[in-house]
């Protein structure tokens, strides 16, 4: 499905972006991987050779404008081609929505809103770069990038308003990378996500039985997701599948969005 392809994943040090990048290696793709955590992505830079992937990874803060260049060089460097960007990494922290402090929500906006804007307009300079060389689109395009949003862009959790603003925001810069790119056959999308069993989210969840039945209360399809399935979420808005799919936002929330918290009929 992606046998060839260059695909760079954010975050890919653990949770959704790790999940993702072993599914798309197992898919066929060449893999530039990034995380803020050193030791943890080199043991999984490890593991994924070990399994034959053909693999790269650099251990950046992708806030630092420097970080953005460097990445997309190493994908050039190392394959010649960049062919699918998988924003996965995410920052969320709680804050007092009537007290947020500047450095907070700065500290937001950069890591889950400019921090993707920026790496995909680099990305995407590559992609078209090499569009204008191909006398007509591949499968599936000359590119694909997807973000990792959330639904909390559209429900409203006071304490998160900072991370709520960012993925809101994220999800207008898929909308409008979407129209931008659309001419030269790139396409961009987002996956907004429910309450998903990450690493991150049971140990939060650990000792608070309460918190975690509320979770799946809400949820219609009656339990918390797997990171496996926001993968392939992932994957099929990355491939040839989702070749006439360009701006959308696809919940994968297991209904969270479409449940009234009220249950009335007034």
């Amino acid at each position: 499905m992606l046998e060839g392809k260059t695909a760079i994943v954010t975050g890919a040090g653990s949770g959704v972006g790790l999940t993702a990048a072993r599914l798309l290696a197992a898919r066929g793709a060449r893999l530039v991987l990034s995380d803020a955590r050193g030791p943890k992505l080199d043991a999984e830079l490890k593991l994924l050779r070990d399994e034959g992937a053909e693999v790269v990874g650099f251990c950046c803060d992708l806030c630092q404008r420097l970080s953005i260049s460097n990445l997309v060089a190493l994908a050039m460097d190392s394959f010649g081609s960049i062919d699918v960007l998988i924003n996965a990494s995410r920052e969320t922290q709680l804050s007092d929505p009537l007290d947020t402090d500047r450095a907070h929500l700065e500290a937001m906006l950069a890591a889950n809103l400019i921090a993707p804007l920026q790496l995909s307009q680099a990305v995407a300079r590559r992609m078209v770069e090499a569009a204008e060389k191909r006398e007509s689109p591949p499968p599936g395009g000359n590119g694909a990038i997807v973000h990792v949003s959330s639904i909390s862009a559209q429900r409203t959790v006071a304490e998160l308003l900072a991370f709520s603003v960012s993925c809101a925001g994220l999800d207008q810069v898929t909308r409008s990378l979407a129209a931008s790119l659309a001419p030269h056959a790139i396409r961009v999308n987002s996956v907004a996500l429910g309450s998903i069993m990450t690493a991150d989210l049971r140990d939060a969840l650990r000792g608070r039985e309460e918190l975690r039945d509320k979770m799946v209360e809400v949820t219609p399809l009656g339990r918390i997701g797997e990171a496996a399935e926001v993968a392939e979420a992932i994957l099929f808005l990355a491939s040839p599948a989702a070749s006439f799919i360009t701006g959308q936002i696809l919940v994968v929330d297991g209904g969270r969005l479409v449940l009234d918290p009220l249950q009335q009929p007034i």
